[in-house]
């Protein structure tokens, strides 16, 4: 283990996050932005739509780009560090902000959406992140219990799990922001949210999920391009075989 994936080993088991920066280049995000600008494009042509809250959820179910990095080592070496050593990639969606798209995300931990085994994902900053443009914000140390969820969801931008406003002290946040290809490694139950988007540019993030591979867990419908990445397969999948 590297001196850099220990300290983001230590921060994540602190924290409940890691901040990674430099993950990727940005040539490197800039054709993941691309793709997911082609791929959104695909999906209005198919549909007629694509979300109005600014998320879109499963490009690796589509994409050969996306399949390959999910499992790019960068990623499972940081992951086999905070999470296991047989670690599955469940799906990704991609995040993203623009003039007519400017909400601040609400407060959440995203077990609730899920619920079952812990998991991790990975806000991925496809452009620079500013607090301009609508940064992620963490609370550090939340990611030991769940908390309540008892916002209004009603205000059409999604995130149908939230806190109600006023609920974390924001003074106890930690801002996370990033030059593009920089990245946030999160546990399930991290409290986070994100600054609204007032700089009148676009902001895209891609985030993957993984789970350890071992994890007796639930089955998710939405999860059609999982696969274990590095390690074993998990307990559920050997009794499948074996059986």
């Amino acid at each position: 283990m590297t001196v850099e994936t220990t300290t983001l080993r230590d921060a994540f088991q602190k924290d409940g996050f890691a901040i990674a920066r430099n993950l990727f280049t940005r040539d490197e995000v800039q054709r993941l932005k691309s793709e997911c600008i082609d791929i959104l494009a695909a999906v209005k042509a198919e549909t007629g739509s694509v979300a109005g809250h600014g998320v879109h959820v499963g490009l690796a179910t589509r994409s050969p780009v996306f399949q390959k990095a999910v499992g790019d080592v960068r990623i499972l070496d940081i992951l086999e560090a905070i999470l296991a050593p047989d670690i599955e990639f469940l799906s990704d969606k991609v995040v993203f902000k623009s003039e007519a798209m400017t909400f601040a995300s609400p407060w959440h931990q995203d077990w609730h959406y899920w619920h079952g085994a812990h998991k991790v994902s990975i806000w991925v900053a496809l452009d620079d992140a500013t607090v301009e443009n609508g940064c992620l914000k963490l609370f550090p140390g939340s990611h030991k219990s769940a908390i309540l969820h008892d916002g209004d969801a009603s205000d059409g931008h999604g995130f149908g799990n939230r806190l109600r406003p006023g609920a974390v002290d924001e003074n106890l946040a930690v801002t996370a922001e990033l030059e593009a290809g920089g990245a946030v490694f999160f546990h399930d139950l991290t409290l986070h949210s994100s600054h609204p988007n007032i700089s009148g540019e676009e902001r895209w993030v891609w985030i993957p999920t993984y789970r350890d591979a071992n994890a007796e867990d639930n089955d998710y419908p939405w999860a059609v391009a999982a696969k274990v990445l590095r390690g074993e397969k998990s307990r559920t999948e050997k009794k499948g075989m074996e059986g």
